[in-house]
């Protein structure tokens, strides 16, 4: 099935994506992000602006050495030639020809305040525009597909002139239309009726490429598809400028999986959530736990309701297998939990407590009393399976006894804080009694806390703590109000969360570093 010709998946995230605040891309990045984009199957890969800047034109020149796809074809986005200009002439037509690509996106306007405003020119020569820079390209042996932007506005204003600009292109040998929500302000049935007409009148080949500003960007595309639409725009995870672009996971998965259409090459829709993730790694956006389909918390489930419909079958509250878009169930851990939920949770660490109903009901039990506390275990799977395991087989798994720690800090005349902490602890049979500085008291404290017990048990070297979150949970107290801690601790190959709670934020800390470390001990099997 060749989809590239049957329905076109076209990705932007390397430049309408990375419009986006904040992100800023290398070329090593955008060649990193290309390989995952092909990895997915999409069937266009738009590399950025060759011409416009440096960053973009050597994108595609490494990209002729370095990207072997499998899947995807690389585009060139560029605009159409200057007014008065031969599109021969044109310098940024010449970019987007020495770019080699093998398509060419071209942004052209398609609504009359933006020709006259913004183009400062005539409505009939930016048709001829259109028609020249189309043409040429084709003739220079490069597929075209033009950009209508802000087609949807455009039309509202004036119908005729923006399927003219449709008209055109496709007459001067483009492939397909995007018809552009630029501002991102459609409904779904406007863009439906819009769609709709706009092939029925052009007999055109027509895409969609949908800013999320009313946060329909997905509901238009998927419309517009529905409507005639064969060719869709989007960027993975939903980058862009503003609110961001169509989510085009989102888009994609929705096509497949709701509405039957095969969109991406059998099977790969299932990489979706590796893709997607490793994506963010590279932008440097943590993922949005909530994200549809790939989201950590999309097939999570907190209420106890739900755990027992879910233990009976688990798609009673779910509304696929996520195992089809490579991502997993998860059970929370909190005060809303019931029996099946700590049962469910106890199996996916590991803990058959079918047998025991009276585990069962006291481990709930006193999640329940923790958590009016102040702790969360929803976020701390860690902190919970200490909690599990101390409740099974008796005792809090641990590795050494703690005598007592403190933690000062002091100023320099300088102004600079220095934070010294000691810990003394036996461990291994043996006492140890260390000092450690750090930038701040909860620094110093991890640094001593590792010293002492990485004498006992070196695999302690492997920890790092690579996130910290404090949250104080009743802030009418002011400075006594309870805190709470969450610490992230990775051993190089996974992670796991802990959590502390404190009358001050060191104490929480101390608990959620003692978790942390022994749980990463137990975790590598350490007597």
């Amino acid at each position: 099935m060749d989809l590239q010709g049957s329905f076109h998946v076209y990705d932007t995230t390397m430049r309408d994506g990375a419009q986006q605040e904040g992100l800023n891309l290398s070329v090593a990045d955008k060649l990193s992000i290309a390989r995952l984009l092909d990895e997915l199957g999409v069937g266009f890969i738009e590399g950025g602006w060759p011409g416009a800047n440096p960053k973009d034109t050597e994108f595609f020149r490494r990209a002729v050495d370095e990207l072997e796809l499998r899947h995807a074809v690389l585009a060139a986005f560029g605009s159409t030639r200057k007014a008065g200009v031969a599109a021969a002439d044109d310098p940024q037509i010449a970019a987007l020809r020495e770019s080699r690509a093998p398509w060419v996106t071209l942004v052209a306007k398609s609504h009359t305040r933006h020709v006259e405003l913004a183009l400062r020119t005539t409505l009939e020569e930016n048709l001829a525009m259109v028609r020249d820079s189309v043409a040429h390209l084709v003739a220079e042996g490069q597929q075209v597909f033009i950009d209508a932007e802000h087609f949807f506005d455009g039309y509202r204003l004036d119908r005729s002139y923006a399927l003219e600009v449709v008209g055109a292109a496709i007459e001067a040998g483009a492939e397909a239309v995007a018809l552009c929500d630029t501002n991102g302000g459609m409904l779904p049935h406007w863009v439906t009726e819009v769609v709709a007409d706009t092939i029925a009148t052009t007999g055109a080949r027509v895409g969609i490429h949908a800013h999320n500003d009313t946060g329909c960007a997905v509901a238009n595309s998927v419309a517009a598809v529905e409507a005639g639409a064969t060719h869709v725009q989007g960027c993975i995870n939903g980058y862009g400028e503003r609110t961001g672009n169509a989510d085009l996971v989102t888009m994609v998965a929705n096509l497949e999986l709701k509405l039957g259409r095969q969109v991406l090459p059998e099977g790969l829709l299932a990489e979706s959530t590796r893709i997607a993730h490793a994506v963010a790694e590279i932008t440097n956006f943590p993922p949005s736990s909530r994200q549809p389909y790939v989201g950590t918390s999309a097939f999570a489930h907190k209420a106890g309701l739900h755990a027992s419909a879910i233990k009976v079958d688990p798609n009673l509250y779910q509304h696929l297998d996520p195992v089809e878009v490579g991502n997993d169930m998860r059970l929370l851990v909190s005060d809303m939990a019931g029996r099946a939920s700590i049962e469910l949770k106890g199996k996916e660490l590991g803990f058959d407590l079918s047998a025991d109903a009276e585990l069962v009901t006291r481990v709930t039990a006193k999640v329940k009393e923790l958590e009016s506390r102040g702790f969360t275990f929803e976020a701390a799977d860690a902190s919970f399976e200490l909690l599990l395991a101390e409740e099974v087989e008796g005792h809090r798994p641990s590795y050494f006894d703690v005598e007592s720690w403190r933690v000062i800090t002091e100023t320099s005349p300088a102004g600079e804080a220095i934070s010294e902490a000691t810990v003394k602890l036996k461990a291994g049979g043996v006492r140890f009694v260390v000092t450690g500085e750090g930038n701040g008291p909860v620094n110093a404290l991890d640094h001593a806390l590792r010293q002492a017990i990485g004498r006992a048990y070196p695999e302690v070297a492997k920890f790092e703590l690579i996130d910290y979150k404090v949250r104080i949970l009743d802030n009418g107290h002011g400075t006594d109000a309870t805190t709470r801690v969450l610490i992230e601790t990775s051993d190089g190959e996974s992670s796991w969360v802990t959590v502390g709670v404190g009358h001050n934020v060191i104490e929480a800390s101390w608990g959620a570093l003692v978790d942390g470390l022994t749980f990463g001990l137990r975790r590598h099997d350490v007597a």
